[in-house]
């Protein structure tokens, strides 16, 4: 079973020069004056207004999005499955928000496992430092610091700092008031309401230990466009402008020069004129696009790209745990690795065919390739760049590991806590589309 917990959806597992290019009718999408200016813009800088701009975008203009449940879900009162639906068909209906995110279905138990991921290899001769990006209502951030307080030394709880790094100022008040509900909680915990990729927002390198949490947070990241004509053409930038009629938008594709798209393409190796001179199979696929040429869209992570060097430059001795979607059900957006661009109107949802529909009114979220995450954090690191020297003899700077949800919960949780009276359990069963993945740095950090 596949679950998109934006949204109640259950769906049966199945499963140089500067060129304007027409593109068919889906790619051209209404204007919105708030998010396309006169200038074109890249696809990210599109995605950034269209989600994250302090007056139009879609998380400013819906600061209640992400619901909060007054009391937490009593798995073991449930029959099974279809009392579990009905129980979240209801929650929705009384609830006028999009979405609730698995730390707050399965709460406290969801941030207890990821407490007990950290306590169990945590260097406890330094004090405690949790950064968490995108804190949401800060359900997680409770549920940790509780988990910690009952659990670990007093030491450790007394002297440990858990600070959210937030980019929506309504959300980071929600996260306040959460976490202040224990008393002890609030001199430990602050909530610093910035871009956590803007480097100019983190000060002086934090040379201890840390740990750094992001739950469903790549998906929001954005996300550049690459497309080209056919299966040997060089791959162009897609940039986002307005059109003559200035009340619609269309893509204008340029050449690969962005700085952050062309590291990107290097980290994924999608350098093909590098094999081209070796070898007789480029030819054949040139005549073959002649004969059915296939255009091609790709996209990029860039936003994880630019957080990830961030953080690692930053926070260099960071241990990570991040868990996101790896796959995304009924996408309607064209291209490899394309997002769901969804909308909720008068309690329905609703997905757009086209990413530039998006207008403030729509979340916009990928799915995360966890091999791909693997390599860019490996090439943040330092290590991957180390590659192209075949003389070095350097090892791996971060141990990694890429677990099912299932997996994580059965490691670190308490499965028993999310099980209905038949044996049903929807953090185990249901998630089949959600990944954990986890990071920490060795000894070849110099």
């Amino acid at each position: 079973m596949f679950i998109v917990t934006r949204r109640l959806r259950l769906p049966p597992i199945s499963a140089g020069r500067f060129r304007n290019q027409p593109w068919a009718p889906p790619l051209h999408a209404l204007f919105s004056t708030h998010i396309v200016a006169d200038k074109p813009i890249l696809v990210r800088d599109f995605i950034h207004s269209a989600l994250y701009h302090p007056l139009h975008g879609y998380f400013s203009q819906r600061p209640r999005s992400v619901g909060v449940l007054h009391s937490s879900v009593k798995f073991n009162q449930l029959d099974g499955r279809k009392a579990y639906m009905r129980y979240l068909d209801n929650i929705y209906k009384q609830n006028d928000i999009s979405w609730f995110t698995p730390v707050e279905l399965f709460k406290p138990w969801y941030a207890h496992a990821i407490a007990e991921s950290i306590m169990r290899t945590a260097n406890f001769s330094v004090p405690l430092k949790i950064y968490e990006i995108g804190g949401g209502s800060g359900t997680c951030a409770k549920g940790i610091m509780d988990y910690i307080m009952l659990n670990a030394p007093p030491k450790v709880y007394n002297s440990m700092t858990y600070t959210s790094v937030e980019i929506s100022p309504s959300l980071a008040e929600v996260q306040r008031e959460t976490v202040s509900e224990v008393r002890s909680h609030i001199p430990k915990f602050r909530v610093e309401c910035r871009d956590a990729a803007d480097r100019r927002g983190w000060g002086d390198v934090e040379k201890q230990p840390c740990w750094v949490i992001m739950l469903e947070v790549l998906d929001n990241l954005p996300h550049d466009l690459v497309y080209s004509e056919n299966q040997v053409s060089p791959w162009m930038e897609v940039w986002v402008k307005r059109q003559h009629d200035r009340e619609t938008l269309s893509e204008l594709y340029k050449p690969l020069l962005d700085p952050l798209i062309t590291r990107c393409v290097e980290i994924m190796d999608m350098d093909e004129a590098k094999t081209a001179r070796s070898t007789a199979v480029p030819t054949l696929k040139g005549i073959w696009s002649k004969v059915y040429p296939k255009p091609r869209r790709c996209w990029l992570p860039t936003g994880c790209l630019k957080l990830l060097e961030v953080l690692h430059e930053v926070l260099p001795k960071m241990s990570l745990i991040a868990s996101d979607f790896s796959y995304l059900p009924d996408v309607k957006v064209p291209g490899e690795r394309a997002p769901l661009v969804s909308t909720k109107k008068d309690g329905s949802s609703s997905d757009y065919e086209n990413y530039m529909d998006a207008q403030g009114d729509a979340d916009i979220f990928f799915p995360t390739d966890f091999w791909l995450l693997e390599r860019i954090d490996h090439y943040c690191s330092g290590w991957l760049k180390l590659q192209g020297d075949r003389t070095s003899k350097k090892g791996k700077k971060r141990r990694t590991i890429t677990l099912d949800t299932s997996a994580f919960m059965e490691e670190f949780g308490l499965p028993t806590k999310t099980r209905t009276k038949d044996g049903y359990n929807p953090l185990l069963d249901d998630f089949k589309n959600t990944k954990f993945y986890l990071s920490v740095p060795t000894h070849n950090t110099k």
